[in-house]
């Protein structure tokens, strides 16, 4: 097929790489409905996808992926830098003249009898200033329909690169799925991503973390913005002034949910609503006009984890799966032909009407909770939805200058150590709050309970440099923001002496966002703590909450010292892991917190 474009810079590359993999025939991807039409067919011919009960679910696909290439592999994912300092401590790293040997190895001939398929992308609206633009060779149809969903696909991107070089480059190829083989390797210098030997999601969807948080975070320290893991979100007042927020929480702190959170009824009923921009990456740009951080979605869709997403823990996110949606490694509900996973309802299908992620018969009733091998779907299952179809997908989702953001907030899951809601004293200490962001682990998570990771801004997978000069470009980001948000940190799982979550969480925490956006206003006063300023117990609306009493807010918001003692001695052990790159800044603020909890 004819390359959709005379940009030199643009098809020698791609001769290249085909000269190397030797594809049968490369097809370029022109974002026409017909020619999707045509490739979902051709998946479905070959088995790689199921298409799913249309009157059901209009336009949904099943697909799973091989059994040993099910999640991201933290410990195949490289920075590819000169130098190992510039990649830093807590990212893999590997010389690139090695890894391209290595990768090129890998790559010869992986193509024959299959086509390359070329998927000229956006990250961000095409054309905006925002917009970053990727091109990603792949020999997967899955890859491509997923990338449809999930970026701004087509010939108008193409266009607007015009003669350009400025483009990133991604070359993937599923080879032999050879898990010793797999690698995911990013060459910021370069403008380079390349990804072997896998078919997952977050390994091979170029455009999500490889592209958006890795690359771009490298490119907005040098360009002077900022690219995060963050969701976006708009909380409209019943006058109709609607405020936006950024918010960054570790796995399994309940990003998603809050994203697309749904107001509780009292709120509801005097007007407040609450917009969705996007759910998991945030670009971040100072607005010259009025000197205050703009925030835009760079994705086009949803890759959400399934288990657990129902119509009580997030309504919206299940409603936008209903159409237009790719499912990767769920059930199949051979009875009606539609998909099911674990958390969804309590009416999986009959043995015998089961099939698992794997592709072999599932019985429910041999199904333990304690046991994640007995589970139908698998426990990182996906679904690929976009955007369009989410009832609270903001208004201002394609807005090329993205939306005001008055706060960002940093959240983790502790059992004591964290109150409900602290702000930090200003921006320098806001970032200290970022780089100490922790979660402990739950029975969910593999190994010892109670355990503190470390997840600076929830970007410790993601940083595509020295996570010590990471830090050090959020301090200098702050020199430059004229109106900076406040910063804040959350947290939603502080338990009693027998365990149980004290706060109800889910939709009441719009309770807490109102409060932190009142103080973003200069509408509240807060008590300042060895930690930062706390809300006063009576500014947090209890409103039609059964269980929860002032007394209950008092004990959510008390500064446990004992506990931060010890935080105190951690966070001096990651700092050090970080390296010598910590930003003698937040040595600063970390002795000036030691001194005031004496």
């Amino acid at each position: 097929m004819a390359s959709l474009t005379t940009n030199k810079y643009v098809n020698s590359w791609i001769d290249e790489m085909a000269a190397m993999t030797q594809p049968d025939k490369i097809v370029w991807i022109d974002g026409s409905d017909e020619q999707t039409e045509a490739l979902r067919a051709e998946a479905c011919s070959t088995g790689e996808i199921i298409k799913l009960n249309q009157e059901i679910l209009p336009n949904c696909y099943l697909h799973r992926t091989a059994v040993n290439d099910v999640a991201r592999v933290e410990g195949r994912t490289f920075i590819c830098t000169p130098t190992k300092e510039e990649a830093g401590n807590i990212n893999n790293w590997m010389d690139p003249n090695e890894m391209y040997a290595k990768l090129n190895a890998l790559y010869t001939g992986s193509m024959k009898g299959r086509t390359m398929y070329v998927i000229p992308y956006s990250m961000g609206i095409v054309g905006s200033d925002f917009a970053k633009i990727g091109i990603e060779l792949t020999d997967s149809i899955y890859v491509v329909l997923n990338m449809i969903i999930m970026t701004r696909v087509g010939k108008n991107v193409i266009d607007a690169l015009g003669d350009s070089a400025d483009f990133i480059k991604g070359l993937h190829a599923k080879a032999d799925l050879d898990e010793e083989n797999r690698y995911i390797t990013h060459f910021p210098q370069d403008n380079t991503i390349m990804s072997v030997n896998s078919g997952y999601g977050g390994n091979v969807l170029l455009g999500k973390k490889c592209f958006a948080l890795r690359i771009a975070s490298y490119l907005g320290r040098k360009e002077g913005w900022m690219a995060e893991h963050m969701l976006i979100l708009g909380l409209e007042y019943p006058n109709g002034e609607v405020k936006y927020i950024t918010a960054a929480f570790p796995s399994a702190c309940g990003k998603t949910n809050l994203a697309m959170l749904i107001p509780p009824e009292i709120y509801r009923n005097k007007g407040y609503k609450v917009w969705t921009v996007g759910d998991d990456i945030a670009w971040l740009r100072v607005n010259k006009e009025d000197g205050r951080v703009y925030a835009v979605n760079p994705e086009n869709g949803f890759f959400g984890v399934a288990p657990g997403t129902n119509l009580k823990s997030n309504p919206n996110a299940l409603y936008t799966t209903m159409r237009d949606t790719i499912f990767t490694n769920v059930v199949h509900n051979t009875e009606n032909n539609t998909v099911w996973w674990e958390g969804l309802d309590n009416n999986p299908p009959t043995p015998g009407n089961a099939i698992d992620w794997k592709g072999n018969p599932w019985d429910c009733t041999k199904y333990d909770k304690k046991d994640k091998s007995t589970c139908g779907a698998h426990p990182n299952s996906r679904f690929t939805a976009s955007a369009k179809n989410c009832p609270c997908l903001s208004s201002e989702f394609d807005n090329v200058k993205g939306v005001p953001v008055s706060a960002i907030i940093f959240g983790g899951r502790r059992a004591k150590t964290a109150p409900l809601v602290y702000e930090s004293f200003n921006w320098q200490h806001g970032t200290f709050v970022g780089s100490i962001m922790a979660s402990e682990t739950t029975a969910a998570a593999s190994g010892a309970v109670g355990v503190v990771r470390r997840d600076p801004m929830a970007m410790r997978p993601f940083v595509g440099y020295n996570m010590g000069d990471y830090f050090k470009h959020w301090l200098n980001m702050g020199k430059v923001i004229p109106n900076a948000p406040k910063i804040f940190h959350v947290n939603w799982f502080r338990t009693d002496a027998e365990g149980h979550f004290i706060w109800p969480g889910y939709g009441d925490n719009m309770r807490v966002l109102l409060w932190i956006l009142a103080r973003c206003a200069g509408e509240v006063d807060a008590v300042e703590t060895a930690i930062g300023y706390v809300p006063k117990a009576e500014d947090i609306n209890i409103e039609g909450l059964e269980d929860v009493t002032l007394d209950t807010i008092k004990e959510l918001l008390t500064i446990d010292v004992e506990s931060w003692k010890e935080d105190v001695a951690n966070i001096k052990e990651f700092y050090a892991q970080v390296g010598d790159h910590v930003p003698a800044e937040l040595y600063e603020e970390l002795a000036a917190l030691e001194a005031r909890l004496g």
